[in-house]
């Protein structure tokens, strides 16, 4: 088994190695992508909700040049070996000399640092247990088990943290058995035997973790709590570290400021005055659906006036609008066929996406769903409803006026 020497020192960037197996799995093309084992690594793979480090293996080519391979992936195969997939080969007894990428190293033992405070505080506040956790490329989550959050409870918990991170607590990795780590209070024990690894934040958590962190809490360099949202196990916390969190604010800022411009107003002005303009275009919505209403009313009205009977006293009314929206034409269908019996109303609308609707008196019989469902779909679009009122859509608005006619003409024969 590959030695793991991020293990015992997260800070090792730099470190020399034997290829001890190569495998290609698999080629494009002429080229093709390998994976490489070495007796020791201190590339750290994907795991526990860490992503895996990058960087370089570097090694001389039997031309003596000095060859660098990038180091796109590292991950564990289901027997627990450890690769590293480059895009070169690197023979098996091959000299190597590692070295893995610092700023993405630094950065995830921030955040995973940073989780294992905010998970320790979260349990002792609030006897929240973490029950998962995800590092990503900008925004780290864990997921707890609560019934609910309040805003009180969140700055209490992210200013806990803080104070420990601000205490620059040491941060030591103990190796116990699985006895020793239930004496020694540990947050959460994985369900294995033998040896278990440690992380211990001096006397504020314990956790069992294989992961790469800081060497004190201070490195942490800060945490900030950025939003929960409801999951099924509970609730899930977006939180951010160290440089991340110092990134975050500054966009943040930004964007509050342009959002202020806007206005403008002060930034501490600016929820006031959203919700001021959002209580004003509320009040235009509702003045804007009477008068929409009001004008499907009157054009209802004309269009019964001026259309005259058809087969079996039976007025149909087809009509395709180039100026309103699916909106109008549902309420213009259904005050054609509420305010008369024996109406039949076929409506389209060419905006985009353009739209088809078909409805009916209560005293007739032609199924308009059926009959809707049956042309749209014909036309390469997708709708339907019940046999009084139906709705539907088209891609292209040339399509309305045969389908209307289609329409038209089978209940006609029908008739």
């Amino acid at each position: 088994m590959t030695e793991r020497l991020y293990y015992n020192d997260s800070f090792l960037y730099d470190f020399r190695a034997q290829v001890i197996d190569a495998q290609e799995l698999r080629r494009d093309g002429t080229q093709s992508i390998w994976a490489v084992k070495l007796d020791r690594t201190a590339f750290y793979p994907t795991s526990g909700g860490q992503p895996f480090d990058t960087g370089l293996l570097t090694t001389e080519s039997r031309s003596g040049l000095q060859l660098e391979v990038p180091v796109e992936d590292v991950f564990e195969d289901e027997h627990g070996e450890l690769w590293h997939r480059v895009s070169k080969v690197m023979p098996p007894g091959a000299e190597v000399r590692g070295l893995v990428n610092p700023e993405r190293r630094r950065d995830h033992m921030q955040q995973h640092t940073g989780q294992h405070v905010l998970s320790a505080a979260f349990s002792q506040l609030l006897a929240a247990k973490t029950v998962s956790f995800h590092l990503g490329e900008e925004i780290s989550t864990i997921d707890v088990e609560v019934a609910s959050l309040s805003r009180e409870d969140l700055a209490r918990v992210e200013r806990l943290s803080n104070e420990i991170v601000a205490e620059d607590r040491p941060i030591a990795v103990r190796y116990a058995t699985r006895e020793q780590a239930q004496q020694m209070g540990v947050r959460k024990l994985p369900e294995r035997e033998g040896e278990i690894r440690l992380i211990d934040i001096r006397d504020f958590d314990v956790n069992a973790c294989g992961g790469t962190h800081a060497h004190s809490t201070g490195q942490i360099g800060g945490l900030l709590v950025r939003r929960i949202e409801k999951v099924r196990q509970g609730a899930r916390v977006e939180f951010v570290c160290g440089l991340r969190a110092v990134v975050a604010a500054r966009r943040d800022f930004e964007l509050l400021g342009e959002a202020a411009a806007l206005y403008p107003c002060a930034s501490a002005d600016l929820p006031s005055n959203i919700g001021k303009q959002r209580d004003e275009a509320r009040q235009v919505q509702k003045r804007e659906a009477r008068l929409l209403e009001e004008l499907a009313e009157l054009k209802a009205a004309q269009l019964l006036r001026d259309t005259p009977m058809q087969t079996q006293e039976t007025k149909i009314i087809a009509e395709i609008y180039d100026d309103r929206d699916a909106n109008f034409i549902k309420l213009l269908a259904q005050r054609l066929t509420r305010s008369e019996s024996r109406v039949i109303a076929l409506m389209g609308s060419s905006q985009s996406p353009p739209a088809v609707v078909f409805a009916r008196s209560s005293d007739l019989s032609p199924d308009m769903g059926s009959l809707l469902r049956e042309l749209v779909t014909a036309a390469g679009g997708r709708g339907g409803g019940g046999k009084d009122f139906a709705q539907g859509g088209v891609p292209n608005a040339k399509q309305l006026q045969s389908i209307l006619d289609q329409a038209k003409s089978r209940i006609l024969t029908a008739e």
